[in-house]
């Protein structure tokens, strides 16, 4: 005779099995992704697509300062802000159009190491030309955060013809 225990182990362990068997002989289609078809015979979108529909998806999410240049480059101007329900708004649409473009992802993270290398490029034009407290810029995002008790408008000022010729990171001068 077998315990109640026993019995309700041997129950819970034959539904797992069941379920287990079922999920995996399933003939429901697998999920769709970014990039395919599901027939194995399509070419994934490239990333300008990608970042394209990504752009349209934040405009459709009222985020029209979102735009992309003529190299696929995203970028949002240099443009005072709403403060911080403005950078709620903005990552809860973000967050949106993650979802509903899921390659961006990839596309993005092609996208921030180039603007790490031009970052490190224009910081060190900056050093060179005389702004050698520039700090170095993060390295995921190529932003340079900028302790404001260290921010020299001067030096900023003067490296500025020297290094305009290079694209120019964003910056935070901050606490």
């Amino acid at each position: 005779m077998r315990s109640r225990t026993g019995r309700v182990l041997m129950a819970a362990a034959a539904a797992s099995a069941a379920l287990v068997m079922s999920g995996c002989s399933s003939q429901e289609a697998a999920p769709k992704v970014a990039g395919g078809d599901g027939s194995g015979k399509s070419k994934p979108q490239d990333d300008n697509a990608v970042r394209r529909a990504w752009v349209t998806c934040m405009h459709g999410q009222g985020r029209n300062e979102v735009q992309q240049d003529k190299d696929g480059t995203i970028f949002t101007p240099a443009t005072a802000t709403g403060g911080d329900a403005d950078v709620a708004a903005y990552e809860a649409a973000a967050k949106v159009c993650d979802e509903k473009v899921p390659g961006i992802h990839q596309a993005k993270a092609k996208i921030n190491q180039k603007f790490v290398d031009e970052a490190r490029a224009w910081v060190a034009c900056g050093r060179k030309n005389g702004y050698s407290e520039l700090p170095d810029p993060d390295p995921k995002t190529g932003v340079l955060l900028i302790p404001r008790l260290k921010f020299d408008a001067a030096k900023w000022d003067a490296i500025q013809p020297a290094c305009s010729k290079l694209p120019a990171p964003g910056y935070s001068i901050g606490e």
